[in-house]
């Protein structure tokens, strides 16, 4: 699937030089935690979330440093610090660059920079104009549409058994002892020694993520430590 698949079409944006009150103003009115910013040809210059405005020294909530840090810091960290905590622009206080993604992304590569750059939302854009936002409420109502039907299925028990036995054997955690595997009317039975309980959750979800099957029943059994692989 791709980001214009899933994305959310509404897009909520500011302009860089709106201030931060009618930023808040907005977050809290939209119910969202963050939003881009743009220039007034519409291109995302920036994004503005409820961490940038939390530390604020109308309310009071600038760090309070030791005497240490405020040693050790730079004349240029300080003046950044003041800025972030007293600009009333929002240009001054926006997070850049941002994280954006063409609308064709596939969703792997929007997951990945999610959790590459610990952001919750990423703007998706045709060109360089925002169209539209993937969340990580987006990727999980993506899931949910995959959603294996439950319907019967009409592969049969034997055809069932076989794909659960090929989709095992491409697997490097497959068990070096004998296992046997029965289905009967779409019910999978595993048995057999694995060396790890890892190993014996991994044979159930590979059965389970088989077409037709309606159930597992996991009778694999851990091998001890001190039985060798007879090798």
């Amino acid at each position: 699937m791709r980001a214009a698949q899933v994305m959310s079409p509404t897009i909520l944006t500011i302009s860089a030089d709106a201030s931060v009150f009618d930023a808040a103003e907005l977050l809290v009115g939209a119910g969202v935690s963050a939003m881009p910013v743009v220039d007034g040809t519409g291109r995302i210059v920036g994004i503005v979330s409820e961490a940038d405005l939390m530390r604020r020294a109308e309310i009071g909530t600038e760090p309070h440093k030791s005497w240490l840090q405020r040693f050790f810091a730079d004349d240029a960290t300080a003046a950044a610090e003041y800025v972030s905590f007293h600009a009333r622009r929002v240009t001054d206080v926006m997070s850049k660059p941002v994280v954006t993604v063409q609308e064709d992304a596939p969703l792997g590569e929007v997951a990945d920079l999610m959790a590459k750059h610990k952001v919750k939302r990423v703007p998706v854009l045709r060109g360089e104009v925002a169209v539209g936002v993937v969340s990580r409420s987006n990727l999980l109502q993506a899931l949910l549409s995959r959603e294996p039907e439950t319907t019967a299925s009409r592969s049969s028990d034997e055809e069932i058994r076989r794909e659960v036995e090929a989709v095992v054997a491409k697997q490097p955690w497959s068990s070096p002892w004998p296992t046997n595997i029965v289905v009967s009317a779409g019910v999978v039975h595993l048995w057999g020694m694995v060396p790890s309980e890892a190993a014996s959750t991994a044979y159930r979800v590979a059965a389970e993520n088989v077409r037709g099957v309606k159930k597992v029943k996991n009778h694999m059994r851990r091998m001890p430590a001190s039985v060798g692989m007879g090798i």
